[in-house]
């Protein structure tokens, strides 16, 4: 399964937009299929009963790209459409195969160092468990 979608979706704006900026030269022309921010429900799953319900809204950016027959797609959290906007050019960069192996060193890169973050909180998480005994 490729996750590339969800390391760009979580990577840090700043990286993703200089390393976008730098693909624009090789894509060349693209059509913006559509550029917004809006509200999306944040779907949640209740553990205890294993039932889906929505949390709330939360604010997302979106982009859609095409060139010819590809397309780029970016959704990111927050109201950045330059941010969604990168993602979507790594995306159609993958898809139309211009400088691919760049784009997955990239994501590579990024998902290594998320997947580091993500750690880190965990074992400060577990670090504040409290085990508690029950008579």
């Amino acid at each position: 399964m490729d996750d590339t979608l969800s390391v760009l979706a979580r990577v840090d704006a700043a990286k993703l937009k200089s390393f976008a900026e730098t693909l624009i030269p090789d894509l060349g022309e693209i059509e913006v299929l559509q550029s917004q921010s809006g509200l999306v429900m944040l779907p949640m799953r209740d553990t205890a009963k294993g039932v889906a319900f929505h949390l709330g809204e939360i604010l997302m950016s979106e982009a859609h790209i095409r060139k010819g027959d590809m397309q780029g797609y970016g959704m990111r959290r927050g109201h950045d459409l330059e941010a969604s906007m990168a993602m979507a050019l790594v995306d159609l960069a993958i898809a139309a195969e211009v400088r691919s192996a760049d784009c997955r060193a990239f994501c590579d890169a990024q998902a290594e160092t998320l997947q580091k973050a993500d750690e880190d909180v965990l074992r400060r998480v577990e670090a504040t468990r409290v085990k508690m005994e029950t008579c």
